[in-house]
């Protein structure tokens, strides 16, 4: 009965989920994270005015709701995004992401300002400038040359791009972050 892959797999997400909870209610006491206290959950300090930005940008994204804070379930629909979802979930969010202004399109300006405040909090340098990469993106996937992404040039550009893919990916890729968490939640047990 209880030996069944199936009640395994179950009673596992069970325990990590219950893991989740405690190390959420442990740093959120309130139940619900406000962005001040979302930068200090990912260790974001000091940050330049342009990534400042961008970590609000990314708060409110996680904020479905709008309220200004992450509530539980916006957190663990977070953590599945980073670390279940799949290419297509996680391209549409990195387009919500990206359309800082929310006006359905990305601009040239927009995506410069993610990719320099992506580089500044992940202290990564590129052998390509950050605006020379804006101008390849713009380049390789603004299908009507407008100068400005829409979700379907954006989701279909990025999909058939293998460099581009890759690249907005690794950039955006959250999961140590999450291993730290899931180390900490570990060490507390």
């Amino acid at each position: 009965m209880g030996n069944s892959p199936g009640t395994s797999v179950e009673e596992l997400q069970a325990c990590e989920s219950h893991q989740w909870y405690r190390k959420f209610m442990t740093e959120c006491p309130s139940g619900v994270l406000t962005y001040y206290e979302f930068k200090q959950f990912f260790g974001l300090r000091n940050l330049s005015e342009a990534s400042n930005a961008y970590v609000l940008t990314m708060f409110s994204t996680f904020d479905m709701n709008g309220d200004g804070y992450i509530d539980f379930m916006e957190y663990v629909a977070a953590l599945s995004l980073v670390l279940k979802g799949g290419v297509q979930q996680k391209l549409r969010w990195y387009f919500k992401l990206y359309d800082v202004d929310r006006s359905g399109y990305i601009d040239q300006e927009e995506l410069l300002q993610i990719i320099k405040s992506i580089r500044a909090i992940n202290g990564s340098t590129s052998e390509i400038s950050a605006e020379n990469f804006a101008n390849m993106v713009f380049e390789k996937i603004d299908a009507d040359g407008d100068g400005e992404l829409s979700y379907d040039e954006f989701m279909e550009g990025i999909q058939n791009d293998e460099m581009l893919l890759m690249t907005l990916t690794e950039s955006l890729d959250l999961t140590h972050i999450v291993s730290k968490i899931q180390e900490e939640m570990r060490a507390n047990t």
